[in-house]
């Protein structure tokens, strides 16, 4: 008889990996015994503890933790790090300590289309999904999500303020998925995915532009809301006075590049065919989130 894998997910205290935790265990009824989660901080998930999966100290930044942490482990969850600019250098830390514990398959979180040069953090994916392609792994996944619905949560409030929404998006579309769909996506693929070599691009059923997102949201939460068309440098710059710092507005502004340019538009079959289940509408999101929405605003 086969021994079922050992699933381990870095991260496990972040939103992400929070949401894959619970799909492993309430979703797809996944044993707790059969389940590593790894974190910085291990008492932040003294709750998971408490129902039996096992929790371990691992801290990308200090590679000397990661060898007792993935111990053991057969598949793992890779979820990118917030650390832009070093996380280059802790994915590749993370995926040496994956070959040299002897996990048989690695999975990551990546972004659609990593080869796009315009966005400004796309360097780190793809060199990690190179860095995959390179290593002894038997085998690895690489789950390119597309932008959360809660993201939208940055935006939504000042446009159900203003009625206006500055964009540099021109007619490119997004496929906005919810991040608890992209957990159940890495939940999936973690326990019950193949032991091969490929890519996945994970997003809605739908992608819409910028003018028919701001019309999507004052049907649905109240409000006429109007797209404003202008220049990448203008953006940047108007998000500069609004109090952001300088690096993120240029990320942020070289993020509306990459959706003009249609990178983040592609509506595939590859969620559905992974879960067996239909990504949640934007639609529906938006009418269960209404009320936090418009305290927010």
């Amino acid at each position: 008889m086969t021994t079922p894998p050992t699933l381990l997910v870095t991260g496990a205290s972040g939103q992400l990996g929070r949401l894959v935790l619970d799909h492993l265990l309430d979703t797809l009824k996944v044993e707790p015994s059969r389940i590593i989660a790894a974190t910085r901080d291990p008492a932040n998930l003294d709750a998971y503890a408490a129902r039996g999966i096992t929790v371990r100290a691992a801290d990308f930044a200090k590679p000397e933790t990661l060898a007792a942490a993935f111990k053991g482990a057969d598949r793992l969850l890779l979820i990118s790090t917030t650390s832009v600019g070093t996380r280059l250098v802790e994915h590749q830390a993370a995926i040496d300590a994956a070959v040299a514990a002897g996990v048989q398959h690695v999975l990551y979180t990546s972004i659609p289309n990593p080869v796009a040069p315009e966005l400004l953090i796309v360097h780190d994916h793809a060199k990690t999904e190179d860095a995959l392609a390179a290593s002894r792994l038997p085998g690895w996944t690489v789950l390119r999500n597309n932008w959360y619905f809660e993201n939208l949560n940055h935006s939504i409030p000042q446009l159900l303020q203003s009625g206006q929404w500055f964009n540099a998006s021109g007619d490119g579309r997004i496929a906005y998925i919810a991040r608890s769909d992209l957990a159940r996506a890495a939940a999936t693929a973690l326990a019950n995915g193949g032991n091969g070599k490929s890519a996945l691009t994970l997003g809605g059923a739908k992608a819409y532009t910028v003018p028919e997102l701001a019309a999507l949201i004052g049907s649905a939460l109240g409000g006429e809301n109007a797209a404003i068309p202008v220049s990448v440098p203008d953006l940047e710059q108007g998000m500069i006075g609004a109090g952001l710092p300088a690096p993120v507005a240029a990320v942020l502004a070289s993020a509306e590049t990459h959706i003009a340019n249609g990178r983040l538009g592609d509506v595939t079959g590859d969620y559905q065919a992974l879960t067996g289940a239909e990504p949640q509408s934007l639609e529906s999101w938006l009418v269960a989130n209404k009320a936090a929405l418009a305290k927010a605003a």
